[in-house]
């Protein structure tokens, strides 16, 4: 008899230190998925899981992540189940933190080994991040199949240690292989990364450039530094707009800043460009619907981490991605070169770049026909809007 699952996902204090009992009523096929601390982590693992259901509709989805994380707040508004473990990120150099984060790191694990006991599941997901470590693990002690999926170009230290254990690999970058991390699995597929659907199916539309006060004339540079917006893209793109307007009957500006900063650069704006509103711009923390943007941009300027590849290569989008440079594994320089190579982006690293350059860079990827075209080909060459879909038709046939 299929058996169902219902699941207490009070995420109260005292469920962050005790596994949540579950309670056993009719279920289908049993997935837990894991992963999280950062939305690279998290929303590649939603998109799964929304494929999955989309595949499946009977397939019973359940998270296990950080308590008190990003994870804990995104996972139950997209309408999933949420069970808490207590997990902390190892010290990059050996110091006193190691003690508590060891205690935290031992509590999840026995928390991840009450849940694969009580669940049962049928295969277990991870997405990597530290959060991912202890759920696997418990998953590969109960001798439950675990796949796993990587966002960058290199592969991160959860994924790397665990791979050698997995049933299958998604890839989003092929250039991962490169690292020697998955020589022991046995199934690697270049995936892409999973996004949601909608990113590269919104269709380009005049009534978007109205609904923003843009030109469909214009060619649209869209300026994004992640949903909490990157310092340096803002402070480079308001350093070059002295510069950028003196081409107001070409092109145009979306530029999301991030809420941290909207105030100052929507200021820097109407100080450079006045508020006559001849250089058509756009300037907003965030966009809810960012499908709508990408579907109406010709050029991105923005980092390069995981997700932002994968959406921008779905759309056929060329790139100038800053990198975030220092960042843990250096994925974001590693996804951006990975990129360029292909001839699709080209990389301006932080700091190393003036403003005459970032300028020079955008005028003749966005004005010169032939360089437009050729990288627009290549973006979309490297785009792989059905990524989620793909992963989640593999993950079944593992079941």
């Amino acid at each position: 008899m299929v058996t169902s699952k219902h699941y207490d996902t009070n995420t109260s204090e005292t469920s962050r230190h005790d596994p949540v009992p579950l309670q056993h009523v009719e279920t289908s096929k049993s997935i837990v998925i894991a992963g999280g601390g950062t939305g690279g982590h998290i929303y590649p693992a939603i998109g799964i899981a929304q494929a999955l259901q989309r595949l499946d509709p009977t397939v019973d989805i359940v998270f296990v992540g950080g308590a008190g994380k990003l994870e804990a707040t995104l996972v139950p508004k997209h309408g999933f189940h949420f069970l808490p473990i207590s997990v902390a990120g190892f010290p990059r150099r050996i110091t006193l933190e190691w003690f508590p984060v060891i205690w935290k790191a031992f509590r999840g694990l026995t928390q991840s080994l009450q849940y694969m006991t009580q669940l049962k599941p049928d295969i277990v997901i991870g997405t990597g991040g530290y959060v991912s470590g202890p759920v696997l693990l418990a998953a590969l002690l109960g001798r439950t199949p675990i796949v796993i999926q990587e966002q960058n170009a290199s592969v991160g230290l959860t994924n790397r240690v665990l791979a050698r254990w997995a049933q299958a690999v998604y890839l989003a970058m092929a250039s991962a292989c490169e690292h020697g991390a998955f020589r022991h699995t046995k199934h690697i597929q270049v995936t892409g990364n999973p996004i949601r659907p909608a990113i590269a199916e919104f269709s380009r539309s005049n009534e978007t450039y109205k609904k923003f006060g843009l030109s469909p004339v214009l060619k649209t540079v869209f300026v994004m530094g992640g949903s909490q917006g990157a310092r340096a893209i803002n402070e480079a793109v308001v350093a070059a707009l002295p510069h950028l307007i003196k081409f107001a009957g070409q092109i145009q500006i979306v530029h999301q800043t991030g809420a941290a900063e909207a105030a100052t650069v929507q200021t820097d704006y109407e100080k450079y460009i006045g508020l006559d509103n001849k250089f058509l711009h756009c300037v907003r923390p965030f966009f809810d619907t960012v499908e709508e943007i990408y579907s109406i941009a010709d050029v991105m300027i923005c980092r390069a981490g995981g997700m932002t590849v994968a959406e921008v290569t779905a759309c056929g989008i060329p790139a100038i991605f800053i990198p975030l440079p220092a960042q843990t594994g250096n994925d974001q320089v590693l996804n951006a070169h990975s990129v360029a190579k292909e001839g699709a982006a080209v990389v301006l690293e932080q700091g190393e770049f003036t403003v005459e350059m970032l300028v020079e860079t955008l005028t003749n990827t966005l004005l010169d026909t032939n360089t437009h075209e050729r990288m627009v080909s290549a973006s979309r060459a490297l785009g792989k809007p059905h990524a989620s879909d793909d992963i989640a038709k593999s993950i079944l046939s593992h079941v």
